[in-house]
């Protein structure tokens, strides 16, 4: 059982490390503040998790110890990392940021042209 445990946690650990290492690279490579913003939410989060994941099974299945609060703060990254890049990058588009000069489609001008609309309108 322990040998299954500790397989399991390293598991776990081993693919955050990936994870967060993979973002490292991201924000270093991705030329502009969307994909870099994109690397950092969405693969920092998971490898956050993993890690946190990893650390928890540690603490239940090694030391005997269940920890709520961990399986807390899994969810709380979960839910506002996501959340937190998604609202940064809109943000940085309304505020003028522009994207990479290699950028294909852009999805939200048309979405931003409508709501401005909206809003002189009223």
């Amino acid at each position: 059982m322990t040998i299954l445990a500790n397989s399991l946690i390293i598991f776990f650990i081993v693919v955050g490390v990936l994870f967060i290492v993979v973002t490292a690279i991201g924000l270093f490579r991705l030329p502009d503040f969307y994909t870099r913003a994109h690397a950092a939410s969405k693969s920092a989060t998971l490898g956050v998790m993993s890690v946190l994941i990893g650390v928890f099974l540690h603490f239940w299945l090694i030391e005997g110890h269940f920890n709520p609060r961990i399986l807390l703060g899994i969810l709380f990254i979960f839910i506002t990392s996501p959340v937190g890049g998604h609202i940064m990058s809109r943000s940085s588009y309304i505020a003028g940021v522009k994207p990479w000069k290699g950028t294909v489609h852009d999805e939200l001008k048309d979405e931003i042209n409508r709501m401005k609309k909206e809003q002189n309108i009223k």
